[in-house]
């Protein structure tokens, strides 16, 4: 974000999530190496010690926890960087969770939301004081020539150098994914909340993007509830008496995502592309990246049917299909 013309400016950034083996680790490190102050934060300040050692700025930060979020804000502002306000809020913190519609754990659903989706709005709410304080200090103004609707087929368009909230979903929130429905209806509700936030806070001169990511080699299928094993609520496998019985042993192996855990690009590789974004002049409104990204974006302008086939062979739906219909005929 800085003017051709002038000197690079150093960005105030805070990430969301920034725990090992996660984007938004790689994202933090990729930030600081680029010259700016990167404060990333995670629930467990200990798993942040190989970004202090970088010499990032590491904040404790649980966006489920109210009084989490007010310390995490005092401390930004208390500090050298963040005194004049911030410059990036990106909100990258999230959780996952495998099961089949019908056997959902409500409370464990709720839960999800609480971190996906009303933690994400919660971090906003209480960053977005530090953003606005950043649209009075933008001296740079970049002038370029835009074509399209609303003075878009033409003239000069000033473009101001302004803050922004980067909210990630995923292309789950697009794609019908078997046994992910609650991980991507929550993506799916982020993304709706952020194509509205854009709208709404564009009169105060804050940019919002958002992130869809596609496959990236990370630590969330690891961390997902199957892994974790079971919960209180019986949330980490099928539930006894699920309809999908017969078919356990294959619908077990496909909650657990492992054909899915070596599949993707590097998070390196995801940051330095996604940064590179972030940093330029005019950075898109969306930003598609990782493995089948493109594919995913070409599905959202086709019929839902025509990846169906796709989708349940990935997921292994159609081994279930199969085996819950022989079951049936038996039965």
């Amino acid at each position: 974000m800085t003017n051709s013309s002038g000197p690079k400016r150093k960005l105030a950034i805070l990430i969301t999530g920034c725990s090992p083996g996660g984007i938004g680790a790689a994202l933090a490190i990729t930030l600081h190496e680029a010259g700016h102050h990167v404060y990333a934060t995670a629930r467990d300040p200990a798993k942040l010690k190989p970004l202090a050692e970088a010499g990032i700025t590491t904040l404790s930060l649980d966006i489920a926890s109210a009084a989490s979020i007010a310390a995490a804000v005092s401390s930004v502002s208390a500090s050298k960087a963040g005194a004049a306000g911030l410059d990036i809020l990106v909100n990258n913190a999230a959780a996952s969770y495998s099961m089949p519609v019908v056997d959902i754990s409500l409370d464990e659903a709720r839960k999800l939301f609480d971190t996906n989706v009303w933690g994400q709005i919660a971090v906003t709410q209480a960053f977005l004081p530090l953003l606005l304080q950043r649209t009075s200090s933008y001296p740079d103004i970049t002038t370029s020539r835009a074509w399209g609707l609303g003075g878009l087929f033409g003239g000069q368009q000033q473009q101001h150098r302004q803050p922004m909230i980067v909210n990630h979903t995923s292309v789950g929130s697009v794609m019908p994914m078997p046994f992910q429905s609650v991980y991507n209806a929550s993506k799916a509700a982020l993304a709706m909340l952020t194509q509205t936030l854009r709208m709404e806070v564009a009169p105060f001169g804050v940019r919002v993007v958002e992130l869809k990511t596609g496959g990236v080699k990370t630590n969330i299928i690891p961390n997902n509830n199957v892994h974790k094993g079971p919960s209180p609520s019986g949330a980490g496998h099928l539930p006894v008496g699920s309809i999908y019985a017969p078919a356990r042993t294959v619908v077990e192996h496909a909650l657990s995502q492992e054909g899915l855990a070596d599949r993707g690009i590097t998070p390196e590789q995801w940051a330095r592309e996604v940064a590179d974004l972030l940093l330029s002049g005019n950075p898109p409104q969306v930003i598609w990246k990782g493995e089948s990204a493109a594919l995913s974006w070409a599905a959202t302008l086709l019929p839902s049917s025509l990846f169906e086939g796709f989708l349940k062979k990935i997921t292994r739906l159609d081994e279930v299909e199969t085996i819950i219909g022989d079951s049936r005929q038996q039965g």
